[in-house]
């Protein structure tokens, strides 16, 4: 029976959000289960304790190593949150820790890797930076080989009093890097040296959003040639139309990610489009639902299908499997992984089943 391996990073201690709300975290540290390629049920199969709020994670291409980031606020009697470096041994699923370095920055919500695995890239939510660490031989960090702060503030006074550096993607030549600031209502984009692992503002520096929108994660499409922007204020996804040369982004449409009628409180987390390129899915919380819309992979432009609640309460995140058949949402607020199947055809989903995972925050699959 063919699995899939999905890792899943919680909140370990109560956390203020830019909200000002407290969440109480109810995780034990990064969860491993295993889930059926076939039947897309889950099954645990062993819990990393010890690790403090692993609330966002990455894996190296090829998935020896994981890194998480530590959303903390203080760390080491400083100003920062921490960033974990672990070996995983394909077999086992074990984690083994290798070091911790400190971001240099309060609560970092997103960690990446270029291409080449060379350098780990972290986003600093609360304070609005990002930091680079280089990548050892041993898959530890080194200490960090840049760091760059966000500066300004936008439309919320209560959300975008300054920057909020949300997440870092690289283009599909790794020539470029995008972070979008929900504080500043900014696409940051920087030129990326794969070799130095460095990143340089290029001619265009960002691209700007309306104000109140808190521009939260970007992604591109299979094709290299569209990318979406999914905003968390303002619940909405922004298409562009990208130029590999000069990493330019042209916008296409934006779109609600909330249904004709709905007038309660929401806030957007996730996006992501399927290895096959047909739809792209995002995330809302408050009316707790994954949007869909259908791709035109010609002109790029966005067709709404319809929305899928998530069965629980606030998909902080979620993910889809290699394969593209599968769709696992993080409930955070309702302690849960919901698993649907993905129609290829009409980008329907259908619920599977739930899994009971404390704090929920992050999802990655993977396959060895």
């Amino acid at each position: 029976m063919a699995e899939i391996f999905v890792f899943v990073g919680t909140y370990t201690e109560d956390i203020e959000f830019g909200t000002e709300e407290i969440l109480r975290g109810e995780g034990e540290g990064i969860y491993i289960l295993a889930l059926d390629s076939t039947t897309g049920r889950l099954r645990h199969c062993r819990t990393a304790e010890g690790i403090v709020n692993p609330s966002y994670l990455c894996m190296e291409p090829r998935y020896r190593f994981l890194y998480a980031v530590n959303e903390l606020k203080i760390y080491e009697g400083k100003a920062s949150g921490a960033v974990s470096a672990f070996s995983l041994d394909p077999d086992t699923k074990d984690l083994q820790l290798l070091n911790k370095q400190p971001t240099q920055g309060t609560d970092p919500c997103h960690v990446c890797l270029n291409a080449a695995g060379t350098h780990a890239f972290v986003s600093n939510f609360m304070s609005g930076s990002v930091c680079v660490f280089p990548v050892l031989n041993d898959g530890s960090l080194g200490e960090a080989s840049q760091f760059i702060q966000h500066s300004g503030n936008s439309h919320d006074p209560r959300r975008q009093a300054g920057p909020h550096a949300h997440s870092l993607t690289f283009d599909p030549e790794n020539r470029f890097a995008f972070v979008p600031d929900l504080g500043m209502d900014k696409l940051m984009v920087y030129a990326h040296n794969p070799a130095a692992g460095y990143l340089t503002p290029p001619a265009v520096a960002y691209y700007p959003l309306p104000p109140g929108s808190g521009p939260r994660h970007f992604e591109f499409h299979p094709n290299g040639n569209l990318a979406y922007l999914i905003n968390e204020l303002s619940s909405g996804i922004v298409a562009f139309r990208y130029d590999r040369k000069t990493g330019y982004l042209w916008e296409l449409q934006t779109v609600s990610t909330l249904p004709e009628g709905f007038n309660g409180d929401n806030t957007c987390a996730d996006i992501h489009i399927p290895a096959f390129g047909r739809f792209v899915y995002g995330s809302n919380r408050g009316h707790d639902s994954i949007v869909i819309y259908k791709i035109d992979e010609e002109s790029g432009l966005l067709s709404y299908i319809g929305h899928r609640k998530t069965g629980g309460k606030t998909p902080r995140n979620f993910a889809v499997d290699p394969a593209g058949k599968f769709l696992l949402a993080a409930n955070q607020d309702s302690n849960t992984i919901v698993t649907f199947r993905i129609n290829a055809e009409t980008g329907a989903l259908t619920q599977i089943c739930s899994f009971d995972i404390p704090t929920p925050v992050c999802v990655k699959c993977a396959i060895f």
